[in-house]
């Protein structure tokens, strides 16, 4: 036993070492977001800043306009995972407990999605979203992603967890199969939407590549490509306001995680994903 514990002791030792070592990074981020440029430049560096202040993020929102890709991010994020979470449930819960013709053949489909790499598709996309001009309008950054492969995968092994019993006694209560899936599977499938929102808004989130396509006007850009901007424009060797925009590029994505590990982690271990 006493082997056991010291052996235990070191690995949360090592752990810890290893975590503080990936944690760096963004330590040295958020605190330099609070320097002005002289102190990032200054050698020998200095961790803590010695003059703090919000003079990075004032520029940042009244002179880089931060604020219009902020705004778009949480508009785009926030369709997205709504869509997933709806669609992805819906059709998950449709393939793990109702009987249909074509079922399988569905089934094989989001199977065969999933196998395809999403770079394989960008083209065709652009095409489909070009023909429909959608061009240069939130709209092409929300409407693509409103429902994904995986979401529905995810859902579809959560939905089959759940035993079908509560169904039966619904139908024996008159139920409909639309009041089976939203008052008897819906309120039980919490930490699967956990899972496939945080996700997906992960994804949507930090998604660069199709915005920086679709979007032909800065008033439609997200905070990634917002980001990229600043950084090749008339800002690029302020490198504390660089910090300071990568800082609230990153700061919801650490929060939305804290908000909801709790379910994700059930989530994870609830769904087969391994």
């Amino acid at each position: 036993m006493l082997t056991k514990t010291k052996t235990r002791w070191w690995l949360y030792v090592l752990l810890s070492v290893l975590l503080l070592f990936v944690m760096l990074p963004f330590f040295w981020m958020v605190l330099g977001s609070f320097k002005p440029n002289s102190e990032l430049i200054a050698s020998p560096p200095s961790w803590l800043p010695q003059n703090p202040s919000l003079d990075n993020f004032v520029l940042l929102f009244e002179k880089a306009a931060f604020g219009r890709y902020f705004f778009n991010s949480v508009v785009v994020s926030a369709a997205v995972v709504g869509g997933n979470l709806m669609f992805s449930a819906m059709l998950g819960y449709a393939l793990a407990h109702l009987r249909f013709p074509g079922k399988r053949i569905i089934f094989g489909a989001v199977l065969g999605c999933l196998m395809i790499p999403g770079l394989v598709l960008f083209i065709p996309q652009f095409i489909l979203t070009a023909n429909l001009k959608l061009i240069g309008n939130l709209s092409a950054l929300i409407l693509p992603f409103l429902v994904q492969p995986f979401g529905v995968f995810l859902m579809r092994q959560f939905f089959l967890g759940l035993p079908k019993e509560l169904a039966e006694a619904a139908r024996i209560d008159g139920a409909g199969e639309l009041a089976i899936f939203f008052r008897v599977y819906l309120p039980l499938a919490v930490p699967a939407f956990a899972t496939l929102g945080i996700l997906t808004f992960l994804g949507s989130w930090n998604n660069f590549l199709w915005p920086l396509v679709v979007s032909v006007n800065e008033s439609t850009y997200t905070l990634p490509v917002g980001l990229a901007l600043i950084a090749n424009g008339e800002y690029s060797r302020d490198y504390g306001l660089l910090l300071a925009g990568a800082t609230v590029v990153v700061a919801p994505v650490i929060a939305v995680f804290l908000l909801l590990q709790r379910y994700f982690i059930e989530g994870i271990a609830t769904t087969g994903i391994k």
